[in-house]
């Protein structure tokens, strides 16, 4: 790819976008904001604003990472440069130590970032265990327990508040597992407009996608090019690299792109919105062309589909609360909500 055309830009009209159950409509891209270790709170503020000069117009926040009060400058830089702030869709999430108190988190992190309502809310995971920054996989929480259903149900009750409120456009879940969202959909006032999940072509997911397809909730992709920015701590020696797959360097050569730009360009065209993250203007500026872009054909399409290792990479193990307990526990492999 040249310089002179990475130079040039999308114009956010031509990026596709998602219609939720309400009839807003989400760009089908977004920019994560999760920066791991590797890079500071201030490079990534300085990368959204660019991105926005390149065409982006959606942003995943999330107060857990840190750097909501640094974003919320760069947002403001944004809507003052002539962005309209409804052209515009910043989703955060609450941390799990603040599933008792939602509403003051949310307030926070509108006040972070300089914004008067979010466009979506998640709970970012279903489990209230926190930990200490920095703690490796066999760290536990001493105040760590199971998903508790009723316990879930008060925290989406507050959810439910900050929509009534008008403090959030809409609301959802985040790293859920289908027997949980059963529950929350047979229980929920308002429904979840849309699930944030581990979504790339070594762990696709196929049974979770399709659920929540089926049930008009939009279903956002983190770590679509394998998340190689993660902690150490979410390491294991069995871990695959999407972007080493022989299926999609292929795809990588035909097109001329990295291989990054394919597993972007896969997940858009599969129906999810992919959550890439970058500092760098090359890299942004390239997965945000790949929505708009050549296809990949239905036979590219179809050989990624055959190339899923069910490869989860964001295990979450400092999330278990009992000391002998594998991290599958957390994912109810089994079709049950594990205790």
């Amino acid at each position: 790819m040249t310089d002179a055309k990475l130079a040039e830009g999308v114009d956010p009209a031509r990026v596709p976008k998602k219609t939720l159950a309400t009839g807003a409509q989400i760009p089908a891209i977004g920019l994560g904001t999760f920066g791991s270790d590797n890079y500071t709170s201030d490079q990534i503020a300085r990368a959204v604003v660019d991105a926005a000069s390149v065409g982006y117009r959606h942003f995943d926040c999330a107060s857990v990472y840190g750097n909501e009060h640094l974003i919320g400058p760069a947002l403001r830089e944004i809507t003052h440069s002539g962005v309209a702030r409804e052209d515009l869709w910043v989703t955060s999430k609450v941390w799990n130590d603040r599933h008792d108190d939602v509403i003051a988190s949310c307030e926070q992190s509108l006040r972070d970032l300089k914004l008067d309502y979010l466009d979506l809310y998640l709970v970012h995971w279903p489990f209230p265990n926190a930990h200490a920054p920095g703690v490796d996989v066999s760290s536990r929480d001493a105040h760590a327990r199971p998903y508790i259903h009723d316990d879930y149900m008060k925290t989406w009750a507050r959810m439910e508040t900050l929509a009534a409120r008008g403090l959030v456009r809409h609301i959802g879940t985040s790293n859920m597992t289908i027997p949980k969202l059963e529950l929350v959909l047979r229980d929920a006032s308002l429904k979840p407009a849309a699930n944030e999940m581990e979504l790339h072509p070594h762990f696709q997911q196929p049974e979770l996608f399709q659920y929540v397809l089926d049930r008009g909730i939009v279903p956002i992709g983190y770590s679509p090019i394998g998340s190689p920015s993660r902690p150490a701590r979410d390491r294991t020696p069995d871990d695959t690299v999407d972007v080493e797959d022989p299926v999609i360097l292929s795809i990588a050569e035909r097109l001329g792109v990295h291989p990054a730009v394919v597993c972007v360009k896969w997940a858009a065209q599969r129906g999810q919105i992919p959550i890439p993250f970058s500092v760098k203007r090359s890299q942004y500026l390239a997965t945000l062309q790949a929505v708009v872009g050549e296809p990949l054909t239905d036979a590219e399409m179809a050989a990624i589909a055959g190339i899923d290792k069910n490869n989860r990479l964001i295990k979450g193990q400092v999330f278990l609360w009992k000391e002998n307990q594998s991290w599958e526990d957390l994912w109810d492999i089994h079709g049950e909500i594990a205790q």
